[in-house]
């Protein structure tokens, strides 16, 4: 250990040079990144080993964790989406629908976790700037923005809000309340609102055409000739081979029967169908290549031809033999097994229900997106097409789709790949997946809702509210008004409320316990909980005292203002490029500290911190929220800017007097 040779206050400063480097250039995740710091204080001496894990005691780690499972309680109970759908009117013009969805967003997002609340509201963006005729990144912005603004009003609204009450604590001036935070943060929010509304949007670069991730491809049925390079290959290689040409097998046909999530090891044989995405100009070079043919008519369509004969049926018999054999020799893990089972039972029950429906001559719409097919007389009636997101915390982050096996695990195809704007179809299978990634899907409605909740994705198409028992949306905003009043009259202090709301959730089935674990970003639980014992240390090693004295010492002349200023300042450009609860968790302790020589009051400038760390406007990578809507509004990395400089510059203005005055 360094601690007996170098002074602890240079080894924590050194520390934390290069954790925030770790932070803006590693490529490591926050979570990660914070983990290597705390076990690097730990070696370095500044931390113990007793203490390393305090921070998952912090009951600022505990709420943020609570937060996140009633937040999912409420989505689940559908409560959220009547309210938005309530609220939000269907045939407003401009000005007022943004007015209506921003200020859904910031509400919701004062009380429940903003990255949730923007989850629900992006599908909603999205439909009503189809309507107006807005690109939709006019619209996402804003929602992202606003659901920012809005966590700045209470407590609970957003994690630094939450690091600085538990600073706060941690020197025994005991935690900020739940709306401690609103007096301040109220005003700013409606008046960052007020600018999105009014000229924000306006600034919020037009993007068309990437609204969507339409492909531009076709899809082409080729039938395999006798003389094709892909007979005896199994379906896994046929489709490396044809990827020379930039095409995707979405599906494929053997003796009339369709299957859209073929088996990778099946093997093929002539007269086999290929239903493929292509390119139109790459038609010609595909079937050149591997000796393949256009397929005049579906299969489906020849009713007319005569019945096979008994020699066609006892060959159809050895080839279903033989692919049985085939499927014994190369079974997968039970788990896919009983994956295929759980598939086949909600494919029959979909197929029933939309007979049903049929039946009744009750309308049906899959999705905004309706599926395509080559097919008029079916094939494709039970597969939809579906956009979805990829979250910050999804587990296929820098996976490529060939290592998640999509068809095999969850029956469905993927069909193109848009970042940024930029769209993907050829070499799909080796292309890591990124946050923010948008995506789209093929296969069942209900595969696909099982890949986006057990990948962390989130599907962007507009969901019908069905609520089997209403009650439960009431009762679910019922429990976290009670959480609430409860933390209110201090009854109970604030993270034990909030896990007797989770408590009581998961025993009356307002949220089912499965969703229990998934519900938390668990990324975030480990983030602070690694960074708090490193602000205790800043603070016990006399760092953050350091750092403090040399930055008053510079302007101690020029008065408090500037100081404040300062902290607010530095704060936003940290939590810009770097994460906004590592910037809360650096920041509170210095600034603590400076107010203290500058014999100030310590709110004003923890307050200051907590503002600071929550207007993350300028990049895509300082908030999560700014990251969920980059595949969908298809920004790229400096479009942010534009509307975020200007947004901050007002909320420094309209904070430091507030500050001043209030704190």
């Amino acid at each position: 250990m360094l601690h007996g040779l170098v002074p602890p206050d240079f080894l924590i400063l050194a520390l934390l040079a290069f954790t925030m480097l770790l932070f803006v250039l590693s490529p490591l995740r926050h979570d990660v990144v914070a983990l290597t710091a705390l076990m690097l204080a730990v070696i370095l001496g500044l931390v113990s080993p007793g203490e390393a894990f305090e921070g998952f005691s912090e009951p600022a780690v505990i709420t943020v964790a609570c937060v996140l499972v009633l937040s999912r309680m409420l989505q689940h109970s559908g409560a959220i989406d009547r309210i938005a759908a309530s609220l939000l009117p269907d045939d407003a013009g401009r000005m007022l629908t943004l007015s209506a969805l921003l200020g859904l967003g910031a509400v919701l997002s004062a009380f429940m976790n903003n990255v949730g609340a923007l989850a629900l509201l992006m599908p909603v963006a999205l439909r009503v700037s189809k309507r107006l005729e807005m690109p939709p990144g006019q619209l996402l912005m804003p929602l992202s923005f606003a659901t920012i603004l809005g966590g700045m009003i209470t407590l609970i609204g957003t994690p630094p809000n939450l690091i600085v009450s538990g600073v706060r604590g941690d020197l025994g001036r005991g935690s900020f309340a739940m709306f401690d935070f609103t007096v301040v943060g109220l005003p700013i929010a409606i008046s960052g609102i007020a600018f999105l509304i009014f000229i924000g949007w306006r600034l919020v670069p037009a993007r068309t055409g990437n609204e969507s991730v339409s492909t531009g491809v076709y899809i082409t049925e080729v039938t395999v000739g006798e003389d094709s390079s892909l007979i005896g290959e199994s379906l896994g290689k046929a489709e490396a081979a044809i990827e020379a040409q930039g095409a995707q097998v979405v599906g494929f046909v053997r003796n009339d029967v369709r299957l859209f999530a073929p088996r990778s090891a099946r093997r093929i044989r002539e007269g086999d169908i290929l239903i493929t995405e292509i390119e139109l100009d790459a038609v010609g070079e595909l079937l050149q290549a591997h000796g393949l043919t256009l397929s005049e008519q579906p299969k489906g369509d020849k009713d007319d031809e005569s019945e096979a004969s008994d020699d066609q049926q006892e060959q159809q018999e050895q080839q279903e033999q033989q692919e049985q054999q085939e499927q014994q020799e190369q079974q997968e893990q039970q788990e896919i097994n009983d994956i295929h089972e759980t598939n086949d039972q909600q494919n029959q029950q979909n197929q029933q229900n939309q007979q049903n429906r049929r039946d009744n001559d009750e309308p049906h719409e899959h999705d905004e997106s309706p599926p395509r097919s080559s097919d008029p007389t079916g094939g494709f009636d039970d597969m939809i097409l579906r956009e979805v997101v990829v979250m910050n915390n999804s587990p296929i982050i820098g996976r490529n789709p060939s290592s998640l096996r999509l068809r095999s695990v969850f029956g469905i195809n993927l069909l193109a790949v848009s970042r940024q704007g930029k769209q993907r179809v050829s070499r799909l299978s080796q292309a890591p997946f990124r946050s923010g990634d948008l995506l789209l899907l093929q296969g069942d409605e209900n595969a696909i809702a099982r890949f986006c909740s057990d990948r962390g994705c989130m599907p962007l198409a507009t969901r019908e509210i069905e609520l089997p028992q209403v009650e439960n949306a009431w009762r679910a905003l019922a429990l976290m008004a009670a959480v609430i009043a409860i933390t209110l009259s201090g009854l109970l202090p604030t993270a034990v409320a909030f896990m007797l709301g989770v408590t009581v959730a998961i025993v009356t089935g307002l949220l089912p316990l499965r969703y229990f674990y998934d519900s938390i970003d668990w990324s975030v639980v480990v983030l602070l909980a690694a960074l708090f014992p490193i602000a205790t240390a800043m603070e016990s090693t006399g760092s953050a005292a350091m750092i403090a004295e040399l930055v008053v010492g510079a302007i101690a002349e020029h008065g408090e203002w500037l100081a404040l200023g300062i902290v607010l300042a530095l704060t936003m450009f940290l939590s810009d490029v770097m994460n906004n609860a590592a910037t809360a968790a650096v920041m509170a302790p210095i600034s603590y500290q400076m107010s203290i020589a500058m014999d100030a009051s310590p709110d004003r400038f923890l307050m200051a911190v907590a503002i600071g760390a929550s207007c993350a406007f300028l990049t895509p990578i300082g908030h999560q929220n700014n990251t969920l809507i980059l595949g969908p509004g298809g920004f790229r990395f400096g479009d942010y800017w534009k509307s975020g400089l200007l947004l901050e510059i007002m909320i420094i203005a309209i904070a430091l007097p507030l500050l001043m005055l209030v704190w």
